[in-house]
């Protein structure tokens, strides 16, 4: 789980919201065209590109707009851009299992992406497998799901680039020199974008 430095909402949202009148009044189910597609992409691009939860690589049309506190007791909070994220997994297969924000639901997490230290309370393995450092960080994985097969499967097949020349066979381990090269690299945001599971690299190998 990498932090979020949330930002501004987009001006497009802000002048919506400000429609409200005695005859109308803005919530979230009536958000949408322009306005939801500006909000949505300003979560994309303050997340750098990757999952608020998991870090998987956010794709437009697989991805939701998610609450942080899902439990709103008023239009005002599910309207409020600080409570709002993007979270991976809109598009359900058969038979996938759940994660991140459709796993969540309307749960409390204990530990949150806008928590300045979020990044020190999970522990990653080469194999893919993410841990906890206490009873908090403990839930948060249970509640999202984050160490579901599926999961640890994608943040192995990223770890073993970094260990092997060629992460196929797995015969021959990178160099020190070149994986050092890899990470510096690989941890760059380029183009207000961050590579997938971005969080466990930089806790294995930086």
């Amino acid at each position: 789980m990498k932090y979020i430095l949330k930002r501004d909402e987009p001006q497009s949202f802000t002048d919506w919201k400000n429609l409200a009148n005695e005859d109308w009044k803005p919530t979230y189910d009536k958000l949408s065209g322009k306005e939801k597609k500006d909000v949505k992409n300003a979560l994309i691009d303050e997340q750098g590109g990757i999952c608020c939860y998991c870090e998987r690589v956010l794709e437009y049309n697989d991805s939701h707009i998610e609450h942080l506190n899902a439990q709103c007791n008023s239009e005002e909070e599910r309207l409020d851009f600080n409570n709002m994220l993007c979270s991976c997994q809109q598009q359900l297969k058969k038979s996938e299992p759940l994660h991140c924000g459709n796993s969540k639901g309307d749960k409390a997490l204990l530990i949150t992406p806008l928590n300045s230290d979020c990044q020190e309370k999970f522990t990653y393995t080469e194999d893919g497998q993410i841990g906890y450092t206490d009873s908090a960080s403990k839930d948060t994985i249970d509640i999202l799901q984050l160490n579901i097969d599926k999961l640890n499967s994608l943040r192995e097949s990223i770890i073993d680039t970094f260990v092997y020349l060629d992460p196929n066979t797995k015969d021959e381990l990178l160099s020190r020199e070149d994986r050092k090269i890899y990470v510096e690299k690989y941890l760059e945001k380029k183009d207000n974008r961050y590579e997938p599971f971005h969080t466990t690299i930089k806790y294995l190998f930086s």
